[in-house]
């Protein structure tokens, strides 16, 4: 795996990427989701929010990275939060 060249916040990263997807899966095992409507348009399940909230932070980085100079822990503090609230309420 030297070709890809690991950096640790890289590893970091796709670490906590999958954590959160087994996570996810066992929860889905002890207590399996129903689609529910939340401040969202349409009925979701918690992977469908999960999946909306890491491809909204992917696109939050973008923006951060490519129109601002803010710091890229600005963006990650904004989708951790984002994630939050999108998980619980959306």
């Amino acid at each position: 795996m030297d070709w890809m060249v690991w950096t640790l916040p890289t590893a970091v990263f796709f670490a906590v990427i999958a954590a959160i997807l087994l996570g996810m899966t066992a929860w889905e095992l002890v207590s399996p989701t129903v689609e529910r409507r939340g401040f969202l348009p349409i009925a979701t399940t918690r992977g469908d929010r999960l999946f909306i909230g890491l491809l909204s932070a992917a696109y939050l980085h973008l923006v951060v990275v490519g129109f601002t100079e803010l710091s890229i822990w600005f963006a990650l503090g904004a989708s951790i939060l984002w994630l939050l609230v999108l998980m619980r309420w959306g």
